[in-house]
């Protein structure tokens, strides 16, 4: 039973401990981004820097985070590294582009991004050390952390799922209507067709 436990709480942590550190090539003729889609009340944490690796001339980069209805949450220009930190008001896609500022028009950039959301970004050392935690409290604590979050997850989930079955009813009553409509078009025509036919023949008195 208690390594189920440890199982459980071993997949919930991974599950929900979301951080990433992405190396990224950088030329001078391209914009590169990243992007991840996170839901709303999360917070983000980024931190860049260029890899040094003998390099002719010192490049700089140019940075800007956008949140997914365009509103600039960091934008930073003529760096070498640096690091943005928010928390999302809205869910949806995050993105984070990069470009290089070099004369060397040949020259490529190795970047190392480390993106961290949600629990991820949480300082545990300094808050067992205020809340005076270790050992399995301090354990008790994270996977409390965890499961807040995946039920804040799958909260979003089901909410996303009610979105895409309304939209779905929606777009098939439509669909529905527009197909009754098109059969009813297509009798009317019909009928049409075979009264003037019949008129023509009549006229012309072949019936």
């Amino acid at each position: 039973m208690a390594q189920r436990s440890v199982v459980l709480a071993l997949a919930l942590w991974c599950l929900v401990a979301d951080g990433e550190a992405v190396w990224l090539e950088l030329s001078t003729t391209a914009t590169k981004c990243f992007s991840e889609r996170i839901q709303s009340n999360v917070v983000v944490i980024g931190d860049y820097d260029i890899l040094f690796d003998g390099y002719p001339t010192r490049p700089i980069l140019s940075i800007q985070v956008t949140s997914p209805y365009g509103k600039v949450l960091h934008h930073r220009e003529k760096v070498m590294q640096g690091q943005f930190s928010f928390n999302t008001a809205e869910p949806g896609v995050y993105l984070a582009c990069f470009s290089v500022d070099t004369l060397d028009k040949e020259l490529v950039v190795n970047l190392n991004l480390d993106w961290k959301t949600g629990i991820a970004t949480k300082d545990w050392d300094a808050l067992a050390k205020i809340d005076k935690l270790e050992g399995v409290a301090l354990e008790l604590t994270k996977l409390e952390t965890a499961v807040q979050a995946v039920h804040g997850n799958l909260m979003y989930l089901r909410s996303k799922e009610s979105d895409m079955r309304d939209v779905s009813d929606w777009t098939n009553f439509k669909i529905t209507w527009l197909s009754l409509m098109s059969l009813s078009v297509c009798v009317i025509a019909s009928i049409a067709q075979l009264w003037h036919l019949k008129r023509f023949f009549q006229k012309k008195k072949l019936i």
